[in-house]
């Protein structure tokens, strides 16, 4: 029987995940909980139902559907989790798509089915596949299986990790079968990481240094990028620190992912109260000076951005 996963969605025509035009692959459920998440939806290993404010068209659908009373809009988010079954009924008759289910069961031959009918595109372009989330080595059987597929057939492929992930299973498993690694860091201070990711860094850094020193020896490219998360990775102190470990590892090139806080919309979206209202740098967009500022720190120490 074909291994299956929780997929949020396959994404199309994008040009931000990797070289060329690529589908990008969101997979479910993250070993790390970011503060900053851009994709709360990602966070939880299970399915979650979502709903969009903006797009109900107050047609009351679900709340004849509903037989458990979940669903009001007296509710802070519309859907009462604790009442909510997950039968996803709702979700399934909502006209205007403002309930909608967050994780769909799919398997190996229907992701693989959909990502080969853009394969002209990956071609002409020089693009592929890139596999994020949530974090896709939560998947190691389903994502190897995957791969296996989709290098079978030319398309090249990338995987987009947070880097906490078992180092035996990723070398078995996932290394032979992709071309290229983006992989996050994000905090150095092992105490700042585990306040605002939910997880010390102590694996990720470890696992970073292993792939980084394999890929000098002439293994799989691994691409190091940087959330620029305002008064969190942004700051002086942080900056300098992974300066100081991209040295230790002989870094020589980096990409820095501003920040934006459509998160927070998200985050409400599948019933998360938002705990930074009082936060004013994490209401705005990063201002290019900031970011022109973290540029500048990295050139100034030859890594290029």
């Amino acid at each position: 029987m074909s291994e299956t996963a929780l997929i949020l969605e396959i994404k199309g025509n994008s040009l931000d995940d990797g070289p060329g035009i690529r589908s990008v692959v969101f997979f479910k459920g993250c070993p790390l909980s970011c503060l900053w998440c851009h994709n709360p939806e990602s966070k939880q290993v299970g399915a979650e139902i979502s709903f969009q404010a903006d797009e109900c068209v107050a047609c009351d659908t679900c709340l004849t559907i509903c037989s458990l009373d979940a669903l009001s809009r007296e509710y802070p988010f519309f859907v009462d989790r604790q009442r909510c079954n997950l039968c996803f009924e709702c979700a399934d008759e909502c006209p205007s798509g403002a309930l909608s289910r967050a994780g769909i069961d799919m398997s190996v031959d229907t992701v693989v089915d959909q990502i080969l009918k853009d394969k002209p595109f990956y071609d002409t372009s020089g693009g592929g596949v890139t596999f994020s989330g949530g974090e896709p080595t939560l998947h190691m059987n389903f994502l190897e299986q995957v791969l296996i597929q989709l290098k079978s057939q030319g398309v090249q492929t990338l995987i987009e990790t947070c880097g906490h992930f078992n180092m035996n299973k990723f070398q078995e498993q996932i290394y032979p079968h992709t071309n290229m690694i983006f992989y996050d860091i994000k905090i150095i201070d092992k105490n700042n990481h585990q306040q605002y990711c939910g997880r010390g860094n102590e694996l990720i850094l470890k696992n970073f240094a292993a792939l980084y020193k394999q890929w000098q020896k002439g293994g799989v490219e691994i691409l190091p990028r940087i959330p620029l998360i305002p008064g969190i990775t942004d700051t002086d102190k942080n900056i300098e620190d992974i300066i100081s470990f991209f040295r230790e590892m002989g870094v020589t090139k980096t990409h820095l992912i501003p920040y934006h806080p459509l998160w927070q919309e998200k985050n409400q979206q599948i019933g998360i109260e938002v705990e930074t209202s009082t936060d004013i740098e994490l209401q705005h967009w990063i201002s290019q000076e900031k970011i022109k500022k973290c540029e500048d720190k990295f050139r100034s120490a030859g890594i290029l951005i």
